[in-house]
């Protein structure tokens, strides 16, 4: 049996290398036309190809969202930019609509067509529907329990993908009309503003938001494994270098010890506490287990808090002064303990001693971000290996 897939969102060419270094099975990533991101960077054709043969090198895949609701002036030069995506080496498009969904597989058999979480998709009754139209595999809505899931795999054999981590939407999977009404921009065709999570007046003291929390499956994976589900997807084109690594590398570790027979609960808990550390909001496993509730909601107090514990991205190595060479993400200084890591799961314990410029000048503390800097270390780490604080009490 293949092992089960874990899927990376990508905003940009830099972030797609990222995650699969750090060890996402593919990535889903939007172009520069018909995407639900629209603000983040996106993808022109020549990147889209780039981003397939870095992915193609190293025996992963690339998925391209396809999924706004499409009105007719959307129509105009799609079926000319769905050939240029194919022609450019995608994997599989994800979509919402069945006139693109007719399209691609008409035309273009050999690509897989993965259905939207846009589309809603809640029975087995849909799944099969959509099975018989040749849809390859279903990214169900994220309001479905643990058993609803097992029966849709059980009924229908289709692949079926589902939401792991990240942001979870206030309305129905993602069908909202607040951007619109409030501020005229149209969450489903790319232009969300989040209205969810503004902060409203509910009186001279009180402010009132209706905004969900983020979903965190790291201790169900097992679970999600058992059941049959193809895929695990991780939410965030619009996330940091670092949060990325941080939660792609951990899902990895714990989806790999799983089926390795190694994830102690003492492994758990380091593993949840480290994604804890990149996440600014308050997690739940919503649906999942039961009904969610008001437990599953923010309604009033919501903060949230920047992480400091991103350090430094490394991005190369002094062989004649032994040492890694770094951007500086956060203020840092001699004594401080911190952990090196890499994308093949290496955690190196280090202790700051002394703090050079990119011309060797001692420095007294890090405190520019941006800054080129460099540590004495004694081995030259891999691409896009990071800096962090070390866990207190370690």
């Amino acid at each position: 049996m293949d092992r089960i897939e874990l899927l990376s969102p990508a905003g940009d060419l830099e972030r797609l290398k990222v995650t699969l270094t750090y060890g996402a099975d593919a990535v889903y990533i939007g172009g520069q036309k018909y995407s639900l991101r629209a603000n983040a960077t996106n993808f022109s054709i020549e990147e889209i190809k780039e981003g397939c043969d870095f992915a193609h090198k190293l025996n992963k895949k690339v998925y391209l969202t396809l999924n706004i609701v499409f009105h007719n002036e959307d129509m105009d030069g799609v079926e000319e930019y769905i050939k240029e995506v194919v022609d450019a080496g995608i994997d599989a498009f994800i979509v919402s609509d069945p006139f693109i969904i007719s399209h691609i597989k008409t035309n273009y058999p050999g690509v897989e067509v993965h259905l939207s979480t846009q589309n809603s998709t809640s029975n087995y009754k849909s799944v099969e529907y959509f099975k018989d139209e040749g849809i390859d595999r279903v990214v169900l809505a994220r309001e479905l329990s643990k058993n609803e899931i097992k029966e849709i795999i059980d009924k229908t054999g289709v692949d079926i993908e589902v939401f792991i981590h990240g942001a979870m939407c206030t309305c129905f999977s993602g069908r909202c009309a607040l951007s619109n009404y409030v501020t005229n921009r149209d969450a489903n065709r790319g232009g969300c503003a989040q209205v969810c999570r503004f902060a409203f007046e509910a009186d001279e003291e009180k402010k009132f938001t209706m905004a969900t929390k983020d979903i965190n499956m790291a201790r169900h994976i097992g679970e999600m494994i058992d059941i049959g589900i193809t895929s695990l997807k991780v939410e965030g084109r619009m996330r940091s270098l670092y949060y990325l690594a941080t939660v792609i590398g951990t899902y990895r570790e714990i989806i790999d010890s799983y089926y390795d027979n190694t994830l102690t609960e003492e492994k758990l808990e380091l593993l949840e506490y480290r994604l804890s550390r990149v996440a600014n909001r308050e997690v739940s496993t919503h649906y999942f287990n039961k009904e969610a509730d008001e437990t599953d909601q923010y309604y009033t107090g919501r903060q949230e808090i920047s992480n400091q514990d991103y350090l430094g991205l490394i991005t190369g190595y002094d062989h004649e002064n032994k040492s890694i060479i770094l951007v500086e993400r956060n203020y840092f200084k001699p004594t401080d303990e911190i952990e090196i890591f890499t994308p093949s799961m290496e955690v190196y314990e280090y202790t700051v001693d002394e703090i050079f410029d990119e011309d060797m000048n001692k420095l007294e503390v890090a405190r520019h971000p941006e800054q080129i800097l460099k540590l004495k270390f004694d081995k030259e780490l891999p691409a896009y290996s990071m800096l962090r604080l070390k866990k207190k009490g370690e």
